[in-house]
């Protein structure tokens, strides 16, 4: 990207997800900047959803979007990421429905409480991650693709990163950990700031169900960007190691930032199964 407005987006997204540096290397070049443009959204609608502690500020960045993402099609866009995404091609065999469904789920579930147990938890935040994902698979694969298999990927990987901000998010509304673990694990809102054995037992229950949904997703035979395809993998790896160490949540945040080969490797294999459906 030489556009620094553009660029400024795309350092945001890659701060959070740092392991698709790599990822790009395998990427067409022909093609590269519309596709991290498209992740780089993604991104400011999840930070919008997610990174605004007050639902009125956030409601209306996210009915910002609804309407420039209504109208780019015909404008060619006003924001940096936009105005990249509707200059490709992909972009006019999408139906506007797909785009604006993010938006409106991530909309919806902003009063969002804690989730009552597990499986709430995954359907509450399936919502914004399925449809995002449906957007991205219809970006990449065409808008008939299937996209189960990347909004499991998707809504398991949002819940390891979310888990990482436990002690950041122990005060919020919709807590990282559904009820049902707390009170299996005797814990109160106040004690998830603070390391004991009580919330270690909580964060390896919790990521040893994501790792086990993390590996059913991406044992299915369907359509996964090679960005969605790191992002699980990256996603599985952290959760599967966090959830047998000693101490989770310190391991949790280590694995999140690493790079190195098995990276690449991840990376690689993400672009293979991509090229399957393409």
């Amino acid at each position: 990207m030489t556009d620094g407005a553009t660029q400024n987006f795309v350092d945001k997204w890659l701060a959070v997800q740092p392991q698709q540096r790599i990822a790009l290397g395998f990427v067409d070049p022909a093609e590269r900047d519309a596709h991290v443009a498209l992740a780089a959204l993604e991104q400011e609608l999840i930070s919008s959803a997610y990174g605004i502690r007050e639902p009125q500020v956030a409601a209306a960045k996210l009915q910002w979007w609804a309407e420039e993402l209504s109208g780019a099609a015909a404008s060619g866009g006003r924001h940096p990421l936009t105005k990249v995404l509707f200059a490709s091609p992909r972009s006019q065999r999408i139906p506007l429905s797909l785009w604006l469904a993010p938006v409106l789920a991530a909309m919806a579930q902003l009063e969002q409480g804690t989730s009552s147990d597990f499986v709430a938890q995954l359907t509450a935040a399936r919502g914004l991650h399925g449809a995002l994902a449906a957007l991205e698979n219809a970006w990449w694969f065409g808008p008939d693709a299937a996209s189960e298999a990347a909004a499991r990927i998707a809504t398991h990987a949002h819940l390891v990163f979310a888990l990482s901000r436990l002690e950041l998010d122990a005060e919020r509304e919709r807590l990282p950990l559904p009820m049902s673990r707390l009170a299996r694990h005797g814990l109160s809102r106040g004690q998830l700031k603070e390391d004991s054995p009580a919330r270690r037992d909580a964060i390896r229950a919790q990521l040893a169900d994501l790792a086990n949904g993390l590996r059913e997703a991406l044992a299915r035979v369907e359509p996964v960007s090679p960005f969605r395809g790191l992002e699980g993998r990256t996603a599985l790896s952290t959760a599967h190691a966090a959830s047998k160490a000693t101490d989770p949540f310190l391991e949790l945040h280590r694995r999140q930032s690493r790079t190195g080969p098995a990276t690449a490797f991840r990376a690689w294999m993400a672009t293979r199964r991509a090229a399957r459906f393409t």
